[in-house]
């Protein structure tokens, strides 16, 4: 088996792959990647047993003989991201080993046999559906935040992901927060999607595909691959049911603020410095006289108090909140105002984008979240 490769290319792919590889395995056939030499391709494979990546080399590549082989990813990458020559030459040899030949460099490495890999499950287009990677990249990065740590709450690590008619839903909560995001399709889907889908899994997601790129989802038994022209992502699914979430956000308040996005991250960022030490707890005070006040308790490090113009209607309130959560859910609105609505210190916080009156993009207004004050 020999071929020749572009370097940077090479380097490209295998940053992908690299995502669904184990990098400790009780099974160490998972630090590996199966790479299967064919005369017009070349499809470099991971698989951690929870997820799986395909990635298709069909460019740049000059293939004289077929074979499938296994290499240690760890140590594979590591030596090619030290590469500078252009191009690679891969050859296999008879001493179960492969000889990296850049031009200024060689390498040997031992190879694997291709039969321990684990095997990719065979895809059955149960569910199928195409929807656009910049859908689905910017769904992720709405919800994701908000998902619960696997080792915490594993039953809600993870993505809902409704597709039906003509909207994709994306949401997510950690019980003390819940995010959702609604995008309007131009076509409407024949197929309806209803999973949750790892975390983890949307994260690599998210890093891996192309906003230009259209995507296919495919769903059956307990499985989901997302699909595209050179890459291929499986994952499996979570089986809990997720909860019934829409009656969570609040249709009524009795205090509202508007108040800049840009100018309450600031505030916030530098809060955090002292609200650490209270495990990021922060009292929040709206008033009617068109401000919003920010303090910590008193700590061993300092205190802080910084006051903010908004625009505040009906009553006057106070409430506590976690301000990490309220930072990060500040980090993925993109309008320059937000609105912060709530009926009293124990309810829900209403946390959603206000449209900018001069930009005609509506589509923050499909995000809202939700953050479960503090009880001090």
């Amino acid at each position: 088996m020999k071929f020749t490769i572009s370097t940077e290319k090479l380097k490209k792919w295998l940053e992908i792959v690299n995502h669904a590889t184990a990098s400790i395995s009780t099974t160490p056939i998972l630090e590996n990647i199966l790479l299967k030499v064919n005369y017009n391709n070349i499809i470099l494979t991971s698989n951690n047993l929870e997820m799986a990546i395909e990635y298709i080399i069909s460019e740049d590549i000059t293939i004289e003989k077929e074979w499938s082989f296994c290499v240690p990813s760890k140590l594979f990458t590591n030596y090619m991201n030290l590469v500078q020559d252009d191009e690679v030459k891969i050859e296999l040899l008879s001493d179960e080993s492969i000889k990296i030949n850049t031009g200024s460099w060689k390498l040997k490495i031992k190879w694997f046999e291709a039969s321990e890999f684990p095997l990719i499950p065979t895809i059955r287009e149960e569910i199928s559906l195409n929807i656009s990677g910049k859908i689905i990249k910017k769904s992720i990065d709405k919800t994701l935040f908000s998902s619960a740590e696997w080792n915490i709450r594993p039953t809600l690590a993870g993505l809902y992901v409704n597709i039906k008619n003509n909207e994709v839903i994306f949401a997510s909560t950690d019980s003390f927060r819940l995010s959702e995001h609604k995008t309007p399709l131009t076509e409407t889907v024949s197929t309806d999607f209803s999973q949750i889908i790892p975390s983890k899994t949307c994260n690599q997601i998210k890093s891996i595909i192309d906003d230009e790129q259209e995507v296919k989802i495919v769903s059956w038994d307990n499985q989901v691959a997302f699909l595209t022209w050179d890459v291929k992502v499986y994952s499996r699914l979570l089986n809990w049911k997720f909860p019934d979430y829409t009656s969570f956000f609040p249709n009524s308040y009795s205090t509202k603020a508007e108040v800049n996005r840009i100018d309450l991250m600031w505030a916030l960022k530098k809060i955090n410095l002292v609200s650490r030490e209270n495990n990021y707890s922060i009292k929040m005070s709206l008033s009617g006289s068109r401000w919003i006040e920010l303090e910590t308790s008193e700590t061993q490090i300092w205190e802080w108090d910084v006051t903010l113009i908004g625009v505040v209607e009906w009553e006057d309130n106070i409430v506590w909140i976690n301000s990490t959560y309220f930072l990060e859910v500040l980090g993925v609105i993109e309008t320059t105002h937000i609105s912060i609505s709530f009926e009293n210190p124990l309810s829900p916080i209403l946390i959603s984008p206000v449209t900018d009156p001069d930009k005609s993009d509506t589509s923050n207004n499909s995000f809202k979240h939700i953050i479960m004050p503090l009880k001090i």
